[in-house]
């Protein structure tokens, strides 16, 4: 697993501790010498060693970051020639943006179990270039690959940060544009679900039919932007109820000129349910626990 000390990775991690049967997994691992491997993803022939020497492969870090991913193809390829049995790899890719700026809410969304639709991404989307060379390894019979989208975790609390520094909750544009939501340890367990259809279900659905989305709910960032304002107002924070328009300074200041936080990301899960994955939390309960997030920001500071 890459990435267990992050967001995703922990949550991921701590759903394979609670297994029922980690005693038994742990007694027997515990004479093969399994340890952590601290490194990042510059140790390119350390990533490919590790793939190599393992039967699955979570990458749950930096889905940007193509050299890294290629050398750990290249180790679950050494994997495959050493031992003719395929590996596994569960990568976390995120894609689904386009240029709305917060002006309008798309009508498209993208379903984890129409891989034509999808496959309708340009090879120039966001973050796309890593996905197909992950899906181009599978095509060639190397690996099989799950890709599960996640296109936030660090959103909310960007947007909150920025808020507080300039003392009301704010949207790119009119906040109008979409994006899914889903909780932490709902999305840890869609790994595990995945996991234990690979490991049981030979017919698992992998390479353009390997796509499993982590949505459970949508919001607009319009309402994350009200409840953001909302929270600051009631504790002495911000001067409105109402979100207002970052400015083009602000934009800049905040984001590095990006409007990324306006653009559209939706999509249906239905791959993942079908798999037996069965999210309850809602786009209310999101919205709910915005105003703790926003405490935690401020006592951070």
């Amino acid at each position: 697993m890459t990435g267990v000390t992050g967001y995703i990775g922990g949550a991921v991690l701590v759903r394979f501790l609670q297994r029922p049967d980690f005693k038994s997994f742990t007694e027997k691992l515990k004479g093969l010498g399994i340890n952590a491997v601290v490194g990042s993803h510059s140790d390119l022939s350390l990533l490919e060693k590790l793939a190599s020497e393992a039967d699955f492969t979570f990458a749950m870090a930096d889905a940007d970051n193509m050299p890294a991913a290629q050398a750990i193809l290249k180790g679950m390829k050494k994997r495959f020639d050493a031992t003719g049995i395929t590996p596994k790899l569960i990568h976390t890719v995120r894609v689904l943006t386009d240029d709305a700026a917060g002006q309008y809410a798309t009508d498209t969304i993208y379903d984890d179990a129409d891989p034509d639709q999808i496959e309708t991404l340009a090879p120039t989307q966001f973050h796309r270039d890593v996905d197909l060379e992950i899906l181009n390894a599978d095509k060639q019979g190397q690996l099989v690959d799950m890709g599960i989208q996640n296109p936030y975790s660090i959103q909310i609390p960007t947007l909150i940060r920025a808020s507080l520094d300039r003392g009301n909750g704010g949207m790119i544009g009119q906040g109008k544009n979409l994006w899914p939501n889903v909780h932490i340890e709902e999305l840890g367990d869609l790994y595990l679900v995945l996991y234990e259809s690979i490991v049981t279900k030979p017919a698992t659905g992998h390479g353009r039919e390997g796509i499993y989305f982590g949505a459970s709910g949508e919001h607009s960032l319009y309402d994350i932007g009200k409840a953001i304002a909302q929270a600051l107002f009631d504790l002495g924070k911000g001067k409105s109820t109402e979100p207002t328009t970052f400015t083009k300074e602000e934009v800049d200041k905040y984001f590095d000129g990006s409007n990324y936080l306006g653009s559209n990301s939706r999509c249906k899960a239905n791959r993942s349910r079908a798999i037996g994955w069965k999210p309850v939390k809602s786009t209310a309960d999101m919205l709910a626990s915005i105003k703790a997030e926003v405490e935690a920001v401020i006592n951070k500071k």
